[in-house]
């Protein structure tokens, strides 16, 4: 049998404002109904790791997604990714986490690469001192004030730009204890 990887499932839009309600131990258990093991949930905000002996994090994504659109009747994008995924978008992170607050740095985890053409338009200077910078299926944002008061988060997050791609965003915080749960 193969050893079971670690992964994080990364829920996008559920728990926000009454709406689509995933409570997080029955995410825990559809997970394991699945047959994944060492499930647990972060917060509420719908963030699960689990081991799977399968190693495509697509096909785990679109198994889950499949599992809680069966369970509670709406669809959820996830995004499914291996430990080894979030420890080199944490240690690639071009700016200085460490020395900032976690509400002031963010990672959008996208589905594919985007490819930078796609923000070309995006005029940075004018958001500053709010910056972002692409990473490999990542967008990294840096706003001193915080993402609910982000211009350049809105902007970044327009649906032209993210057109066919899933999306979800992470607050600093949150990347780091994924890292610490799916790691070794």
């Amino acid at each position: 049998m193969a050893k079971a990887k670690k992964y994080a499932a990364l829920l996008r839009g559920i728990n926000v404002g009454g709406k689509k309600k995933v409570p997080m131990a029955e995410l825990r258990s559809v997970l394991e109904g699945l047959g994944h093991t060492d499930v647990a949930t972060y917060l509420q905000s719908g963030n699960a790791v689990f081991g799977s002996a399968k190693k495509d994090p697509a096909a785990l994504a679109r198994e889950l997604e499949k599992a809680i659109e069966e369970r509670f009747g709406f669809p959820v994008a996830c995004l499914v990714v291996d430990g080894d995924y979030l420890r080199a978008v944490a240690e690639a992170c071009p700016f200085p986490a460490a020395e900032l607050e976690g509400r002031q740095l963010h990672a959008t985890f996208l589905s594919d690469d985007p490819g930078a053409d796609r923000f070309a338009a995006i005029d940075e200077a004018a958001y500053l001192p709010e910056e972002y910078r692409l990473g490999d299926r990542v967008i990294y944002l840096y706003a001193p004030d915080g993402l609910g008061r982000s211009e350049l988060g809105v902007a970044l997050h327009k649906p032209s730009l993210l057109k066919g791609l899933d999306a979800t965003t992470r607050n600093w915080n949150t990347v780091v204890k994924l890292v610490e749960l799916t790691g070794p």
